[in-house]
């Protein structure tokens, strides 16, 4: 069903970070901090995979997400939404179905058998492809994806994704040079603004996490190995 209400932008943001902490799909840890998939370590943690098993709260972000798309990209912007695999294949699913668009996804690399495709479903040239995933940190992990739509001779000019870590000002440049839109809902500051007016987490540890947001490079720097 496609949403037609349209909450400000900055109530999403309050909804969508407040919906994340309930299902605890949110980590701080100041003191011993998480390694992510970069080896780089953080303070900070989230799963928003944990979403897709919390019907009421996943429509909703999906709802809030399809509106956010409509309105900074347009009511007819698209003609297939695509997911990047493996997080955002269910997220691309809910969106197709709210934008009445068909659905696709994108493996990580080709299978190595058969076809030796990188694009599942049905994806034509010159389609405007709109990219889902479940989140971003710096947008380089984007690139990939949307060159393989590219391939295909569809477009990919817009990326969407439920939280964006929002801490790393070269994801503009990363995208932007890519010919690439992002859309989020809501990023680290949102989530912590939120921690603290629900009460959630202790005093040390969201000033830890605060001191991390303001410069996350030099406090990554400062605890490498």
């Amino acid at each position: 069903m496609i949403p037609t209400s349209h909450p400000p932008a900055e109530e999403i943001a309050r909804l969508a970070a407040r919906a994340l902490l309930e299902v605890r799909a949110v980590h701080f840890n100041a003191r011993a901090p998480f390694t992510l998939a970069s080896g780089l370590p953080s303070p900070t943690y989230i799963d928003c995979r944990k979403l897709i098993s919390y019907p009421r709260l996943r429509a909703t972000l999906m709802d809030f997400l399809a509106v956010t798309v409509m309105r900074e990209a347009g009511f007819e912007a698209f003609d297939n939404v695509a997911g990047g695999e493996t997080a955002g294949i269910p997220f691309a699913a809910f969106m197709a179905e709210r934008l009445a668009l068909p659905m696709s996804y994108v493996r990580k690399k080709p299978k190595g058998y058969g076809r030796n495709a990188r694009i599942e479903g049905n994806m034509a040239a010159g389609e405007r492809v709109l990219l889902v995933e479940d989140m971003t940190t710096d947008g380089g992990s984007k690139l990939s994806f949307v060159d393989a739509i590219r391939e295909t001779g569809a477009t990919c000019a817009h990326t969407a994704v439920i939280f964006s870590y929002g801490i790393f000002p070269e994801i503009t440049r990363t995208l932007g040079d890519h010919g690439v839109a992002l859309h989020s809902l809501c990023t680290w500051w949102d989530v912590l603004a939120e921690a603290r007016a629900q009460g959630h987490f202790d005093a040390e540890t969201l000033a830890g996490v605060e001191d991390f947001l303001h410069d996350p490079r030099a406090w990554q720097d400062a605890r490498k190995g």
